[in-house]
């Protein structure tokens, strides 16, 4: 009985000794945990280095921009080929789009009404030169019979009169026939300059006449072409005050030549010239007329085109900085201005336009601050960094 008391009494013993154990390693394994936590912490606690990053140097400067201005190209000369008699179309010379030279034939009219009234004038004329003669001869005829007093003053008087009736119907006479031989010039249509053909609306046979509302066709000189385009009244102001000049003449020597942007977004080959503007501004739109005048002696341009004319303007003590210094957040554009301590602050500007890839600012920042250039979108405000030399700065002009 007591054997049996003593191995139990054993065994409890052990099992406590086993429990005892199993408690330290756990106090142990904790304290190693506590340990490397602790490490973690303090590894977690060290700041990183500050990030090395480029820095910019804002300068004045002089910038130079583009603004473009929607434009209608006409030729030099576009003319409207209009009838000056009535009549039926007998033939038509030329197609439509084709190229025809000065004095080349385009329409011709029926002219056989007028071919006849040339004819009537004609025989008017000879009619009152025959007039004439008689007239001529009753004067000589009763010269010497006054003189000698055989007949009366008053019959030669009134042979004179009749004398000069006869004259002035001679000249009536000679201006009928004029106009008569002008309108049998009519019915040939000829080139007034040379240029390309447009429509006909008309075709051969149709009745035509002076009073009628659509052209027989146009014809357009585009060895060179003009681009009309219009700047509204703050746009002009700001044109003018760019070019030296005490006159809109002076001024417009002075603007340097524009470039002409095509319907499909690309630039026409050849520069021009602005070489007028407008004498007035436009009531009802409040804007005033341009003009550029374009070479075209290859033809690409035909009147009626439309495109954009592209001016380059000038703005002296401009800031400028790079589009790829700037960050756009909720449709503000951001810089990141670095502080004397080198720390960094997002600085909302206001952009005032572009040049080339650069931003020009109105507001937000000066010259002689300086920005990070790159590197900056996943730092906060407040940060601080190293700044990185560039040789990017923009230079006083």
């Amino acid at each position: 009985m007591e054997t049996k008391t003593t191995i139990k009494s054993k065994q409890q013993q052990s099992i406590l000794i086993n429990k005892s154990n199993i408690m330290k390693s756990i106090i142990s394994l904790s304290f190693i945990a506590l340990l490397l936590i602790g490490c973690a912490d303090k590894t977690a606690q060290t700041a990183p280095p500050p990030a090395t990053l480029p820095v910019l140097s804002i300068n004045s400067s002089t910038a130079v921009t583009e603004a473009e201005f929607p434009a209608a190209i006409q030729g030099t000369i576009d003319v409207e080929i209009r009838p000056q008699v009535s009549g039926t179309l007998d033939k038509v010379f030329v197609d439509e789009g084709a190229y025809v030279t000065k004095g080349q034939s385009l329409f011709k009219i029926n002219e056989q009404p007028y071919r006849e009234q040339l004819n009537s004038a004609l025989g008017s004329l000879n009619a009152a030169k025959a007039s004439l003669v008689n007239a001529q001869l009753e004067v000589e005829k009763l010269t010497p019979l006054v003189q000698n007093k055989v007949v009366s003053d008053y019959q030669l008087k009134s042979a004179k009169a009749n004398l000069s009736i006869a004259k002035a119907n001679v000249e009536q006479s000679k201006a009928m026939v004029g106009a008569a031989q002008i309108n049998l010039g009519y019915t040939l249509i000829k080139a007034p300059v040379s240029g390309f053909i447009g429509r006909l609306p008309r075709k051969q046979g149709s009745q035509i006449s002076q009073a009628d509302p659509e052209a027989l066709t146009k014809l357009s000189d585009i060895k060179e072409v003009y681009a009309y385009f219009s700047l509204g009244e703050n746009d002009f102001i700001n044109f003018k005050t760019q070019y030296e000049g005490n006159t809109i003449h002076d001024k417009l020597k002075k603007i340097p030549p524009v470039s002409l942007v095509l319907a499909d977004n690309s630039v026409y080959n050849q520069n021009g010239k602005v070489d007028m503007v407008d004498g007035q501004f436009d009531k009802t739109t409040g804007a005033i007329t341009l003009r550029a005048k374009f070479p075209n002696a290859g033809g690409l341009l035909r009147s009626g085109n439309t495109g954009k004319v592209k001016i380059s303007i000038q703005h002296a003590n401009s800031i400028v900085v790079p589009q790829e210094a700037t960050i756009e957040i909720q449709d503000k554009i951001y810089v990141v201005l670095l502080d004397s301590k080198n720390a960094i602050t997002r600085q909302p500007v206001v952009v005032s336009g572009k040049s080339g890839t650069d931003y020009l600012i109105k507001e937000g920042i000066k010259a002689g601050d300086r920005i990070v250039l790159k590197g900056f979108e996943n730092l906060p405000d407040g940060a601080t960094i190293i700044p990185e030399a560039t040789k990017k700065e923009v230079a006083k002009i």
